[in-house]
């Protein structure tokens, strides 16, 4: 591995050996600009913006302050009015302006108007983020049948056939609700064909039908009287009829169709942020690396499956026959989002002319629009942005004047790179409290950028514990759901985002779905996000995309979105309650509660801290695999930390149950060969940045996991432990790895 510490001047910056390489090497040749312009735009960027960034951090925590004290002062708000007078009067509310919509143009269908699932990958990983991206079509019968969404897991043994008749009994009531035919059922058809430029169903011991909507038929492959391919629309989302009889599965079906193929990840967030661990150089430049394999449509690697090897790349467009003879293209790949990381941290990665590391915000948009810049290179239909815009989505921002800040950073990387104004477009990640509160000042704030917002209720939980730290003891995680300001959140994110024209524009998402092996629940819950009025939520693989996206086929969002723009905004009162209860809890809830946040942390940190690994599916406490990642454990952890400053648990008992989840994921991780136990020493890196989540997390800025982390996997790579995208993970692709 490089040296991540060694050094290099240029434009009066210092750039970690491996970083500097790679974009002396690959990144600026072939870009929009040169290295000279590129270096002294980088330079004068950082000079111009890292202590407004610093100065940002340090209102962040005069609010926090001041909040703590009123607390103090006064408990747990009960007169909203002058609670509100209070945060008006410190600048975290902020007045209203006048109505506006946002302006954002360019920008491509899959984010402007077609409804559909959101994969998060790990950048640093090549396999998974291939799969991700390549999870743009995925198979219907493949997931019913390889998880639990039928009731039943998969079966251990052979090919079990009436599974696989049940599948597809499933997936022809699907097809009869999405693309129905006229007057017959597809389970009745025995041979799709295409006759004058149309779907034409033959049915046995009756005339032949068609489609009930005509204009559903989008395309077709092969011959028109036995086509293999049969492209339907429904919603603009893609339904692909696969006709073999020759295939195994298309033996078994009276119209031969060996599959049924949906459109699932529209996008994906290529992420370089919650779901990756990159602390150095080192790490930066392999993060890097890969978003610039995608953007160019190069990156590949090796995969071993099954006792055999092979390549993986990207899929590449495949051409139909549209309904009037002439070629339709179909896109094979998510469009892709690049997610940087937020305000917070710096970085020893580059270091300024005093020898500080610079704020790592700034150089993620620098470096990532610097690769997408590539994608103007490719020929329009293999671009992941046809339309010659870059999608950013910046996470963890703290009310108004950080979202005007970050409009203001890419509009001088646009300068740098040559690039039109507003080519970068915005995704802002509403899971803070502050942005929570003035969500429409933030929107205008890049009104026209905006092309994405979204609900984190993960990291927006973890916010309301910090920001209410000194309200009193919190309650329950699993109660965090129902209670009044989570219920306000998610229904006015998507209101302000109707409000403010983001329909036709820009997506208004939702958060992820957490139990990857869960996908019968999954089925029957998440419906409620399109529901909602979101036309975009995340999942954690493409087999959940490919179920999710069913429900886009039964919901038409953009019709809902119009259902819901009168719908009465929900009071910000609701808003700003904060979720503190009286101690009412037997002892037995107590320790249960405790130990499971310790368990996810301990489960989830020992992989970020041993072995660089940023999202995990950690088993719970009763074996039950979760999806973690860092704002999963900034909840845990926050928690605890209030439960402890409250008096609910105390130090003692946190260090017992430390102790206790410690052993527990050792036996859990005990089949990892680079695994090294946290038991019986307690003392090693990952153990005690567990701990220090916790002890610290009072003190810690917004309750964020990273300074301790990073502190601490600093720590473990100088004493050895292994990293790499190679190292044991959660892999957010398993069912389709």
């Amino acid at each position: 591995m490089p040296d991540a510490t060694e050094m290099i001047e240029v434009a009066g910056l210092l750039v970690g050996r491996p970083l500097y390489e790679f974009l002396q090497d690959e990144a600026i040749p072939g870009s929009s600009v040169d290295e000279g312009r590129f270096w002294d735009g980088f330079a004068s960027l950082v000079a111009a913006l890292a202590p407004r960034n610093r100065d940002l951090l340090d209102i962040r925590a005069q609010m926090q302050s001041a909040i703590d004290q009123w607390y103090r002062d006064h408990g747990s708000p009960a007169d909203q009015r002058r609670y509100q007078a209070f945060l008006r009067e410190i600048g975290y509310l902020v007045d209203e302006g006048p109505y506006f919509t946002v302006d954002t143009a360019n920008v491509d269908p899959e984010i402007a108007s077609v409804a559909g699932p959101q994969l998060v990958v790990p950048v640093t990983n090549a396999r998974y983020a291939l799969n991700a991206v390549n999870a743009r079509w995925g198979s219907l019968y493949d997931a019913l049948y390889g998880t639990d969404a039928l009731g039943q897991p998969p079966p251990a043994g052979p090919f079990d056939t009436d599974r696989a008749m049940r599948v597809i009994a499933w997936v022809r009531d699907f097809l009869d609700d999405a693309v129905p035919l006229a007057g017959a059922s597809h389970r009745d058809v025995t041979r799709y064909r295409i006759e004058s430029g149309a779907v034409v169903a033959d049915i046995e011991g009756r005339d032949p039908v068609g489609l009930a909507d005509p204009g559903q038929f989008a395309g077709y492959g092969g011959g028109a009287d036995r086509p293999d391919t049969v492209l339907l629309r429904n919603h603009g989302l893609g339904i692909e009829l696969r006709v073999d009889a020759d295939d195994d599965i298309g033996g078994m079906d009276r119209a031969d169709v060996a599959d049924v193929v949906v459109e699932a990840a529209v996008t994906t967030i290529v992420d370089c942020e919650d779901s990756i661990a990159a602390v150095d150089a080192y790490d930066k430049a392999t993060a890097y690396r890969n978003w610039l394999g995608l953007v160019r449509g190069t990156l590949e690697t090796r995969v071993t499956k099954a006792g055999g090897s092979f390549t993986r790349r990207l899929n590449a467009n495949r051409t139909l026959t549209g309904p009037d003879g002439s070629d339709v293209v179909v896109r094979a790949r998510s469009l892709m989002l690049i997610r940087n990381v937020g305000h917070l941290m710096d970085t020893p990665a580059v270091r300024d002319g005093n020898g500080d590391p610079i704020p790592e915000g700034l150089l993620d948009a620098m470096v990532t629009v610097l690769c997408a810049t590539h994608d103007a290179d490719r020929p329009v239909a293999d671009r992941n942005s046809p339309a010659g815009s870059v999608y950013v989505v910046k996470p963890k921002m703290h009310g108004p004047d950080e979202v005007a800040f970050t409009d203001e950073v890419f509009t001088r990387v646009e300068q740098v790179l040559a690039l039109e104004p507003n080519t970068v477009k915005i995704g802002i990640m509403d899971e803070e409290r502050r942005t929570s509160a003035n969500l429409t000042e933030c929107i205008r704030a890049a009104r026209s950028r905006v092309a994405f917002i979204n609900t984190g209720f993960l990291d927006r939980t973890g916010d309301e514990i910090h920001t209410s730290m000194e309200a009193g003891p919190m309650v329950r995680k699993a109660d965090m759901k129902s209670q009044p300001w989570m219920l306000a959140y998610e229904d006015r994110n998507v209101d302000i985002g109707l409000t403010c024209g983001l329909p036709g524009t820009a997506q208004i998402g939702k958060g992820m779905w957490a139990e990857p092996d869960n996908m019968r629940d999954m089925l029957e819950q998440k419906v409620e996000h399109p529901r909602s009025g979101a036309n975009t939520a995340w999942v954690p693989s493409p087999t959940a995309a490919t179920l999710h996206a069913t429900h886009y086929h039964h919901v038409d969002v953009f019709e809902r979105q119009a259902e819901l723009a009168d719908r009465a905004l929900a009071p910000l009162d609701d808003l700003l309650t904060v979720p503190v209860t009286e101690q009412t809890w037997g002892q037995d809830e107590i320790s249960s509660e405790l130990e499971n946040n310790c368990q996810g942390i301990l489960g989830y940190v020992v992989r970020w801290v041993q072995q660089g690994v940023g999202c995990s599916t950690v088993p719970d406490i009763h074996d039950v695999g979760k999806m973690e990642d860092r704002a999963t454990c900034r909840i845990s952890s926050q928690h605890v930390a209030n439960w402890l400053y409250h008096g609910v648990v105390t130090a003692a008992q946190v260090d017992e149950a430390l102790r206790r989840m410690a052993k527990v994921v050792d036996r859990q991780n005990e089949g990892d060969p680079l695994y090294s136990p946290m038991a019986p020493s307690f003392d090693g890196p990952a153990f005690l940045a567990a701990r220090d989540l916790i002890m610290k997390g009072r003190h810690t800025p917004s309750g964020y996991t990273e300074p301790v982390l990073h502190a601490r996997r600093h720590e473990a790579k100088e004493r050895g432990f292994p990293s790499g995208p190679d190292a044991p993970a959660f892999d957010p692709q398993k069912s389709t790895a």
